[in-house]
């Protein structure tokens, strides 16, 4: 029996396999390399030892995935693929709900013909919308903001209404809160198309010399410096959250949802003088105005994940800033040569 990773060779994906094969799975990866790259699968075999069996396409492609299910012993799914730029979601709405929904529903279309009802959801903190007050728990009202938010969303609610119009389906909700660092070895990390649309890739890519400064979208918001604070988490740290997750997936029916944070808040100019501090690379920035959306404080209240999982974050601040800076300096220009 194996675990379908769809999505598995982007960041959280591939990281995810590495933990998943420690921890005994067998894990079959599918992947259209729209927002990821084939040198993953090399990288992987590196760190694992393992050939992992790859399929390139897509999951709006039913035939597709309908082969994969036929050719692998699939005992449960966890679904990454989607894509995930805010701005970019904005300006081309059309496309991320036709992948991101589209896609989820082709997806369970053909596990639900192929007898498979397990499955492990890729969500966000996104979904907490701008109106709740942090620390964040699991039974808090959802919305969202941007385009991209409200696929996760809507995603969530076609599970979760699954899951009561079948009870043999087992669903499970992980929302993440701001996944960074890399794997230990260097070896695969986040590796963003383009301008990056995250924090932590800009810092690095900032420090190794790609883009000149760092914009920091406000200094005004309500916080210790003024700069918005968010809740980072080790991407190993997340991956070893999706083994737990799964395990329990594999035995309780329903839908269970799981914060994965640290419960630890830091703003972003924390952020660009920890790095500067672990790494000894200077980080020149730059503050810009406010983006609209943006939030002054968003945090985890991961105690439920501890209880329900046994699962804490293990790593700390600097493990994230040393990893995040051994992944970009060993690799410049992430995957590409």
């Amino acid at each position: 029996m194996a675990i379908l990773l769809t999505g598995g060779a982007g960041f959280i994906g591939s990281h995810t396999s590495v933990e998943l094969i420690k921890a005994g799975y067998d894990v079959v990866l599918v992947d259209d390399f729209s927002n990821s790259s084939p040198e993953v699968l090399n990288r992987l075999k590196t760190i694992t030892g393992k050939e992992i069996p790859f399929f390139q396409g897509s999951i709006l492609d039913k035939d597709f995935l309908t082969q994969v299910f036929q050719e692998n012993d699939i005992e449960a799914v966890i679904h990454f693929a989607a894509f995930k730029a805010v701005g970019e979601s904005v300006a081309q709405p059309l496309k991320y709900y036709h992948n991101n929904i589209t896609g989820t529903i082709s997806l369970l279309e053909v596990m639900q013909e192929q007898g498979v009802k397990k499955i492990v959801f890729s969500s966000s903190a996104t979904v907490y919308g701008m109106n709740n007050v942090s620390p964040l728990t699991e039974d808090l009202p959802t919305s969202a903001t941007n385009p991209y938010g409200y696929t996760k969303v809507m995603m969530e609610q076609i599970l979760m209404d699954l899951a009561k119009a079948d009870a043999d389906w087992s669903v499970t909700l992980l929302r993440y809160f701001n996944p960074i660092g890399a794997h230990e070895s260097g070896l695969i990390g986040e590796a963003p198309n383009g301008i990056p649309n995250n924090l932590m890739p800009y810092i690095t890519q900032v420090a190794v010399g790609k883009l000149a400064e760092l914009s920091v979208f406000g200094d005004d918001y309500d916080t210790a410096d003024g700069t918005g604070v968010r809740d980072y988490i080790h991407v190993v740290d997340l991956a070893n959250g999706h083994a737990l997750a799964l395990k329990h997936n594999l035995t309780e029916k329903g839908t269970h949802i799981f914060n994965l944070g640290t419960g630890n808040g830091y703003s972003v100019l924390d952020l660009v003088k920890a790095f500067e501090a672990e790494n000894k690379v200077a980080v020149p920035y730059v503050i810009k105005e406010r983006r609209p959306g943006d939030i002054a404080t968003c945090y985890a209240d991961a105690s439920k994940a501890k209880e329900v999982l046994g699962w804490t974050a293990q790593k700390d601040l600097h493990d994230m800033m040393r990893d995040s800076w051994k992944w970009q300096s060993q690799n410049p220009n992430g995957y590409d040569k």
